[in-house]
Parts: structure tokens; C-alpha cells; sequence
């Protein structure tokens, strides 16, 4: 199994494989596996990978976004939670978001908001919110996802609600008060469909390394997704 870099390298020398076949070698194990331990290792150290901007060009040639994707079918939670980290972490990245925003990805995101684990909810609303744009917006603060966050910011779990509270006032509009009762900030009236607040998200994601940096580590501060898992692989 080649998991680990240190595995990796025990089975073929120190100087026998780079970073790009390295990766190629987790998505291979990660399909051809039959064990259910090391398919979400493997996942999790893609993921992982997928938070270092250097990895961004190797995982787009090696097709992992789509990888990652798929696994969001799988019946195992663990490599849900793991694959909906990675596509938090590889958003940032502007070739990345595009395809993620052409393939029906803020719809499949969006249905994630439904599951009850903790890391899927807060990974499903972090990438919501890396994906705004002034063209995605309404899609992303649709009515449905607006009811859901309203929901999750009565949450008792700190972490959903302070997240939920962060998207409905950057995205929506609305802002939540002590009582836990929501107003609209807008100058601007609430559509029936969606939120209409016309301010551009704080988080949009600009295609400058800078903010793609600022942006990553606020994504890993909040979800803190397979680095609670697996420990990071760094060459």
C-alpha cells in the first residue's frame, strides 16, 4: 500500500518516484483497493495534498477532482467527509472552481447540507461560500440552502452555527441577533426565491496567490478536515 511517503519510499528507494507519480500512485490504490482502511487513507492524504497550491497542476492532470466527486456517492462517511475536504481545499484553485461551477457542483454540494456528520456539514458550507461569485450567487443563496442555514444557525453545535451565521449575513443578507431571530441587512428587498443583498461575498475567491493563501488557511482553520484523520504527507 503506498499511503504514506514513507511507505512510498520503502518499497521503491528515495529517490525512486517523484511528486506527480506519487499522487499517481494514491489514485491507483484508491481504485483498485478492496480495503475500506486504506481507501480512506488514501483519500485523506489526497485531500491533503489538494491544500498545497504546488499539488494543483499534478491532481488536475491526474483527473482527482473528479475522483473526489465520485467518492461523495459512496456509501462510506469517512470518505464522503474526506472527499468533500478535498474539494474545499482544491476550489481555491481558479481552474478547479471553474470546472467545479460547469459541472453541476454547487447543485451536489448544496445536497450535502441534508447529511447530519459535522465535517461534511461545516466542508459543504466552506466551499458554498469559496464558490460565490456575483454569477453564482443566487444559486448558492437559493431558497432552499437560505432555510437550511437559517436552521443550522439555531444550531447547538458552535461551529455549524457560527458558519451559518457567517453565509447568511455575507450571502444573504441576514444578519442574526442574540435572540437568535434573523434581519435583513439588505437595502435591497428579499426575494421570494433567494437572498437579494447585492454585496460581493467577503470570501469571493480572487485569482491571486495571496488570497488564495488567506483563503486556504481560513478553509483548514474551520474545517479542519483529514488533517484531524491522517497526518499531512510533505516532500
Amino acid at each position: 500500500m503506498f499511503s504514506t511517503k514513507k511507505q512510498l519510499i520503502k518499497k521503491t528507494g528515495k529517490h525512486g518516484v517523484g511528486r506527480f507519480n506519487f499522487l499517481q500512485q494514491l489514485v491507483t490504490e484508491y481504485n483498485v483497493t478492496k480495503s475500506r482502511d486504506a481507501k480512506e487513507q488514501v483519500i485523506a492524504n489526497l485531500a491533503n495534498f489538494a491544500y498545497d497550491p504546488i499539488n494543483y497542476d499534478y491532481l488536475w492532470r491526474l483527473k482527482v477532482i473528479d475522483l473526489f466527486f465520485s467518492a461523495l456517492e459512496h456509501k462510506n462517511k469517512n470518505i464522503v467527509s474526506f472527499a468533500i475536504g478535498g474539494i474545499c481545499n482544491i476550489c481555491l484553485n481558479p481552474l478547479h472552481k471553474q470546472y467545479i461551477l460547469r459541472n453541476n457542483g454547487i447543485e451536489i454540494i448544496s445536497s450535502l447540507l441534508t447529511r447530519s456528520e459535522e465535517s461534511i456539514i461545516l466542508s459543504s458550507i466552506t466551499t458554498l461560500m469559496y464558490l460565490n461569485t456575483p454569477d453564482t450567487k443566487n444559486i448558492i443563496a437559493s431558497r432552499t440552502n437560505t432555510e437550511r442555514m437559517l436552521e443550522f444557525s439555531k444550531s447547538t453545535n458552535s461551529r455549524i452555527k457560527n458558519l451559518a451565521d457567517i453565509f447568511l449575513q455575507d450571502l444573504c443578507g441576514i444578519k442574526q441577533n442574540k435572540q437568535s431571530t434573523s434581519t435583513i441587512t439588505s437595502d435591497t428587498e428579499p426575494s421570494t426565491s433567494n437572498c437579494t443583498n447585492t454585496d460581493i461575498n467577503q470570501i469571493t475567491i480572487e485569482d491571486t496567490s495571496n488570497t488564495q493563501s488567506e483563503d486556504k488557511q481560513t478553509n483548514i482553520e474551520t474545517n479542519e478536515i483529514a488533517h484531524a484523520s491522517t497526518s499531512t504527507i510533505t516532500f
